[in-house]
């Protein structure tokens, strides 16, 4: 198992720079506002070749009312329950607060390995007098600068020093990565949160709460997963904060490692243009996809309430057909526990493959069932197909001529074989080639 570290300390103190810096990418969204990071934020590192999860947090102050500043020390605690070793941050600048005292308080109390970072240290060399003053804390301190990367390999090894027996030899199962997107306030983190059976991620009617990409890892019934939770994507005219466009741009990369994305749909809204544009994109990247109509609870339902809903989502998203639509309640857990087979249903139809014979087989019949179309006296004339990768699966289809391979006849043949072989929630890719016309005989 790999060893959890948590970074933890009040707002502003340079915790996501930190996480950054120390996992070598950017994963946080680093920003000069105070409340920037307010989840959980799950990374993997490592260091001399020894593997960790590293865990940003949002910023604590232990006296707030706020609502979301509440959540978000109650976040910070959950991580601290969750970590082997604490890392507090402190910051050089404006050296100890009353803050930075109480959450030292804190975390002593908690008993767990502490290490305390001091941000913006940026000159290299002697410390300051000012980083002398942080043994008051009553941890060691360890001089750092997120912003020019020193210090950090000391931090590490400080760090390492309270996790020598943390690794074991063991290998995580193969998870299946969840995406669940869409627009804000659809429900995606009281998914996230009823699926885990905790507050895993905060959850407020306030839209756009969850502004990172969160991972968070569970089991269910011999099966691990890894759920992303993601920052509800606006129109473009709609996102003006530099930190809502890291958000938007943080959805689509979760997209990108996803092996199914989930578009939730508020069910009492319906379909909108974002959605089309959000779920599209995961088309486009080839995912493994399932539609989920949300607050379905909330909806007053007459006879074939659910079915015209379904025609109305495949209209708005008729370039996707193949999407299952599941109808849930993330508030109360209806029809919650349908998601977890067809998430692994399309992850096998996403990576199904279709032997080269079988392929042909359909194709041939399907030729025989509506001729191919010609032009000017010259018909299309499909030599073969085969299968040359998965996720999703993609076909090169050998003909006579590319010009003759209508976008309409290709649909026809997708079709077919979709029929043939379901393919379920899952893109389909055509490759068209043509034979070359010089002696060689190979295709183009």
């Amino acid at each position: 198992m790999k060893p959890v570290i948590a970074i933890i300390g009040r707002p502003n103190v340079g915790k996501s720079a930190l996480f950054n810096k120390i996992i070598g990418r950017r994963v946080s969204i680093v920003e000069d506002t105070p409340g920037v990071t307010r989840d959980r934020i799950y990374a993997e590192g490592d260091w001399r070749n020894k593997p960790f999860i590293l865990i940003d947090t949002g910023g604590i102050e232990p006296d707030s009312k706020d609502e979301i500043l509440s959540q978000m020390r109650r976040q910070a605690n959950t991580a601290v329950d969750l970590a082997d070793v604490i890392v507090f941050v402190a910051d050089l600048k404006t050296g100890i607060t009353a803050t930075d005292a109480e959450v030292a308080s804190m975390l002593i109390k908690s008993g767990k390995p502490l290490v305390l970072a001091v941000n913006k240290v940026d000159k290299p060399g002697e410390n300051p007098p000012e980083f002398y003053e942080f043994y008051n804390l009553g941890i060691e301190p360890v001089a750092v600068s997120a912003l020019q990367g020193l210090g950090i390999g000391d931090l590490l090894d400080e760090i390492y020093s309270h996790l020598e027996h943390a690794w074991d030899e063991e290998e995580e199962d193969e998870a299946i990565h969840v995406a669940v997107i869409g627009r804000p306030n659809a429900g995606k983190s009281s998914l996230v949160n009823q699926v885990l059976g905790e507050n895993r991620v905060i959850v407020s009617n306030i839209p756009g709460t969850t502004r990172d990409a969160i991972d968070t890892r569970f089991e269910r019934d011999g099966q691990s997963y890894v759920f992303i939770d993601t920052a509800g994507i606006r129109r473009k005219a709609k996102v003006d904060e530099a930190i809502e466009r890291y958000s938007v741009m943080r959805a689509f990369s979760a997209v990108e490692r996803a092996d199914v994305c989930l578009l939730m749909i508020d069910g009492d809204e319906g379909v909108g243009e974002q959605d089309a544009k959000i779920i599209g994109y995961a088309h486009e990247k080839g995912k493994a996809s399932i539609i989920v109509v949300n607050k379905w609870d909330k909806i007053e339902k007459e006879t074939n309430t659910m079915r015209n809903m379904k025609i109305k989502v495949q209209e708005h998203l008729s370039f996707m057909p193949y999407a299952p639509i599941e109808f849930i309640s993330a508030k109360t857990g209806a029809r919650v526990e349908r998601l977890f087979p067809l998430i692994q249903e399309v992850v096998q139809q996403n990576n199904m493959r279709v032997t080269t014979g079988a392929l042909n087989d359909i194709i041939n019949e399907a030729t025989l069932k509506v001729q191919p179309p010609s032009d000017k006296g010259k018909r299309l004339k499909i030599y073969y197909g085969t299968q040359v990768s998965t996720k999703p699966p993609t076909f090169v289809i050998f003909v006579n001529d590319k010009q003759l391979a209508h976008f309409s006849y290709i649909r026809y043949l997708e079709n077919q074989i979709r029929s043939a072989f379901e393919m379920k929630g899952t893109p389909v890719r055509f490759i068209i080639r043509e034979k070359n016309t010089s002696k060689t005989g190979r295709y183009k």
